[in-house]
């Protein structure tokens, strides 16, 4: 079993902006699964899934990017889950927009999403899959740039973006080998 947490804003206002990355990319995951978020629990909107015979989570927590590991502790004890069992999404500044990142653990960089679920669950060894939203071409502190609404021209990049985080993370929980899941997307 899996839990796939995508994290972002619940609020209407933040859906389009770069923090929303995992959000969007965990929609994605629930459309291609064909399962739509229906439950609300553990401070978050879950839809469950199967895959080749296991189930499979997928979450959006409603506590807000900053409080994340509150709902992400919440699911893994419900589901009887191990942070092994557990992928998230999210958007990083750290790598160029459109890029996306996968590792099996690591540490919260500058994402104070991450910094809250690694301090709920006392461990940073999970997977993740990051998506890259910096653009060197903007010069604002990050807070306001991860705030702001995805430019109009930069759409199609971070649509992209998500649509092979949603691979990487269907991959991952249909039992492929996390290394070559890494090797195919993050090249």
């Amino acid at each position: 079993m899996y839990i796939i947490v995508g994290l972002g804003n619940p609020e209407e206002k933040y859906f389009k902006t770069f923090h929303n990355m995992g959000y969007l990319a965990v929609g994605d995951c629930a459309a291609k699964l064909g399962v739509k978020f229906k439950k609300k629990q553990c401070e978050s909107y879950v839809a469950e899934a199967n895959i080749k015979g296991e189930k499979v989570v997928l979450a959006r927590p409603v506590t807000y990017m900053n409080n994340s590991g509150r709902a992400v502790k919440q699911l893994l004890a419900k589901y009887k889950c191990t942070p092994d069992e557990l992928i998230v999404l999210y958007d990083d500044y750290d790598i160029p927009k459109g890029k996306i990142r996968i590792r099996p653990d690591g540490s919260a960089g500058t994402h104070n999403g991450m910094r809250s679920i690694i301090a709920e669950i006392g461990t940073a060894k999970f997977k993740r899959i990051r998506i890259g939203i910096r653009d060197e071409e903007v010069n604002i502190p990050i807070i306001n740039y991860v705030l702001a609404n995805v430019k109009p021209e930069d759409y199609n990049l971070f649509v992209s973006a998500c649509e092979r985080a949603t691979e990487a993370a269907i991959a991952i929980a249909s039992g492929e080998k996390f290394e070559i899941v890494m090797t195919k997307f993050n090249g």
